[in-house]
């Protein structure tokens, strides 16, 4: 899938460091695991089916 639409947003420094630090344990970006993690909770909250976003 094309990766064409954005998203900004605003976090705690906080939690901008915990999230480069998960990130990094990942072997991701920090877009890819943001990515990930909206993926994986849409699709067990049945808002997204289990593999369209792939």
């Amino acid at each position: 899938m094309a990766r064409t639409a954005s998203i900004g947003i605003r976090v705690e420094p906080v939690v901008k460091g915990a999230l480069e630090e998960a990130a990094k344990a990942d072997r991701r970006t920090v877009a890819a695991y943001i990515e990930k993690l909206l993926i994986d909770d849409l699709e067990a909250k049945g808002f997204l089916p289990k593999g369209a976003a792939e």
